[in-house]
């Protein structure tokens, strides 16, 4: 088991997204770069991010260089859509998560995006 937003659970998350036959048929070859900015978490603000490329995907703590889109959320809606509590559209529609950047490439990939939580929701997190 991996605490949430852990090097751990960042490096769970990469392994299963590659390992995923719908994350890797739905985001292919693509180059995807997804900043997240989460705040009021129980150790502070945390920055992770996942990037796509060629094939291979990587979640990770820290900041991507040049991401495509930024998303900005609280620790709460981080943990609600990691448990499959609320998808990220309805985040999206009610405020509780704020996305800048090229909003055109993330719609390009929504179907990778669906497969996000199917992917991950065999994961054992400790939140």
């Amino acid at each position: 088991m991996s605490k949430f937003l852990s090097e751990e659970w960042a490096a769970d998350v990469s392994r299963v997204l590659n390992e995923h036959d719908g994350w890797k048929n739905a985001i292919g070859t693509a180059s995807l770069g997804i900043q997240f900015e989460t705040e009021d978490g129980p150790d502070g603000a945390v920055d992770y991010y996942l990037s796509a490329e060629n094939g291979q995907t990587t979640m990770a703590l820290g900041r991507l260089e040049s991401p495509d889109v930024t998303v900005k959320q609280s620790y709460d809606t981080a943990t609600a859509i990691s448990k499959g509590e609320m998808n990220t559209q309805m985040a999206f529609m009610t405020g509780k998560i704020k996305v800048s950047g090229n909003l055109a490439k993330l719609m390009q990939h929504q179907a990778a995006i669906a497969q996000w939580s199917s992917a991950i929701g065999s994961l054992d997190v400790e939140y």
